[in-house]
């Protein structure tokens, strides 16, 4: 089964990069992030030590958080931008 999530992740990645990265540049580190995740759960598979837990656990962790930042930040930066695009208003109310 843990071959099954690696797998998983490293497809959510490909998806992000090939065909996400149209609309953001973002879905690049993004994808990179879960191809990097598809690799951790195919080393915790394959090897004997378990890379969730102790230092590496941590470095896994701000792996996560950084990509979690990333994301929260782009997401916010254009929600604004769509909400402070003049294409938005309505046509009776320019005159502020």
């Amino acid at each position: 089964m843990p071959y099954v999530y690696a797998a998983m992740w490293v497809v959510v990645g490909l998806i992000l990069i090939f065909r996400m990265s149209r609309e953001n540049r973002v879905f690049y580190a993004l994808g990179a992030f879960f191809l990097l995740l598809g690799g951790w759960w195919f080393a915790s598979a394959a090897l004997t030590a378990n890379p969730f837990t102790g230092v590496w656990g941590w470095v896994l962790r701000g792996f996560t958080a950084a990509a979690l930042v990333l994301a929260c930040v782009v997401y916010y930066k254009e929600s604004k931008k769509s909400v402070d695009s003049p294409g938005d208003k309505p046509s009776g109310q320019d005159k502020k």
